[in-house]
């Protein structure tokens, strides 16, 4: 990180900084820690999430034990400069308690669903899974082998699983409707995490049209 952009970050008393970690795609809010000058600059060199413990007094890189790292996609520092973002893409969950985020419970420890980003829990859940897959291919799962397939494998299945959902549609058959509608999302959520899109991308486009005037406004 470079110096005038390190002097922008208002550090505490003991040199650190909080520092919110937020996955990039989603907008899904994962943690909050704490980072030095070190930590920001390990961040900055090397693109994965370090961060300054306060327990140990030390520098760490999230997931050096667990496996679940942070690869961060941009640093961002807020209007007054006491705080820091991390744009991030996880891997696996985020809580050392093993949820996805670390905002599961409430101030009198009940447990509540973690906080899914701006579109929907479900739907986030299964971009970030879905782009894990394609990120790692593992043996034995489907949308690996969708992706070794090729995007012309992908498409195809999209074709075919519209053509599916107009059939259930003549049928009249909610039941039916429901699970190819289900099938032709799955697939569609598969093409856009191919192309480094997932559902907050196309929320924003529909509110962005929802917003938009009508192209006949200004006429009559």
């Amino acid at each position: 990180m470079t110096a005038a952009a390190l002097a922008e970050i208002h550090f505490d008393s003991a040199g650190l900084v909080p520092v919110i970690a937020q996955e990039a795609v989603t907008g899904e809010v994962l943690m909050l820690a704490w980072a030095d000058r070190e930590a920001l600059e390990r961040t900055v060199a090397t693109g994965a999430a370090h961060y300054h413990s306060r327990r140990r007094a030390a520098l760490w890189r999230k997931g050096e034990s667990s496996g679940h790292v942070q690869q961060v996609r941009e640093v961002r520092v807020d209007c007054d400069g006491d705080a820091v973002l991390y744009l991030v893409d996880q891997s696996g969950p985020a809580c050392h308690t093993g949820e996805r985020n670390c905002f599961h419970k409430t101030p009198s420890g009940a447990r509540v669903e973690p906080l899914a980003g701006p579109v929907g829990g479900g739907l986030d859940r299964l971009h970030v899974t879905i782009a894990e897959r394609i990120r790692t291919l593992p043996e034995g799962s489907y949308v690996a082998a969708l992706v070794r397939g090729g995007q012309d494998r992908v498409l195809r299945k999209i074709a075919e699983e519209a053509g599916e959902v107009v059939i259930a549609g003549k049928n009249a058959d909610p039941a039916e409707l429901t699970r190819e509608a289900a099938d032709l999302v799955f697939h569609l959520l598969v093409a856009l995490a191919m192309a480094g899109v997932g559902p907050a991308g196309l929320a924003a486009e529909l509110e962005a049209r929802r917003r938009a005037p009508p192209e006949d406004a200004d006429k009559g």
